[in-house]
């Protein structure tokens, strides 16, 4: 069953920029990153009760930013049990994606999922030991001090 919304991800322009104003001017929290191929990836931003943003810095700021597809990404959506909620999706009439659930970088198990729009949405399982829950406790950590 899906339980909530995770995150929201979004291109960016200049991670520096967007780092400030989501952490300095609107007092989140910068939690953690994903590097692919030794460059920054992804960075998660705490909004706040289990929830992040997700940055995706352009890696070539010169060309076209917004394009026909914006900055948006994908939905995130939590889910508590994969399979279960899958085959529950599937009993309402949705069929199964060709690409299976998988064990993504950041230690949850995730599947992918398209609305008739063309909009990702992405379910995910969270995984006992996964770096969200690593920054979250951290974040409470620091918070209590």
């Amino acid at each position: 069953m899906i339980t909530g919304i995770g995150h929201t991800a979004f291109r960016v322009r200049d991670l520096q920029k967007s780092l400030h104003f989501y952490c300095d001017l609107l007092g989140l929290k910068h939690a953690f990153d994903l590097d692919r191929d030794g460059k920054p990836w992804i960075t998660f931003i705490y909004v706040g009760n289990g929830q992040f943003l997700e940055l995706f810095p352009t890696q070539n700021p010169s060309d076209e930013f917004y394009g026909n597809e914006g900055s948006y990404r994908h939905q995130q959506m939590i889910v508590d049990d994969m399979e279960k909620t899958i085959a529950e999706l599937e009993a309402r009439g949705l069929p199964r994606s060709e690409n299976p659930p998988k064990l993504g970088r950041d230690g949850n198990v995730q599947y992918w999922l398209t609305d008739p729009d063309g909009n990702r949405i992405e379910l995910m399982q969270m995984m006992p030991g996964c770096m969200h829950e690593q920054a979250l406790a951290r974040l409470e950590a620091e918070a209590v001090h």
